[in-house]
């Protein structure tokens, strides 16, 4: 049974990191990508875009952390394994 517990929460983990980084590598990229236009279509906002842009950045990419932490969590913090 703890062969099959190991094996299913390194898979859990696999799926955990690759879904927080595919949605947060998707937001930034939006994110990115709207933040372009909006300078290209108003140049003398680019600040407060920048800036805006750059926390919003922040806070995708702790969502990123937070599935690292869920996977780690999954590999070597499981009561489950003997």
């Amino acid at each position: 049974m703890s062969q099959i517990v190991s094996a299913a929460s390194v898979v859990a983990a696999a799926i955990a990191i690759g879904f927080s980084a595919v949605g947060s590598g998707v937001g930034l990229g939006i994110a990115a990508g709207q933040a372009v236009e909006g300078i290209a279509r108003q140049p003398e906002v680019e600040g407060k875009i920048r800036g805006t842009m750059i926390l919003s950045f922040a806070f995708m990419e702790s969502l990123t952390i937070y599935g690292l932490v869920v996977a780690l969590a999954l590999l070597f913090a499981n009561p489950y394994i003997s």
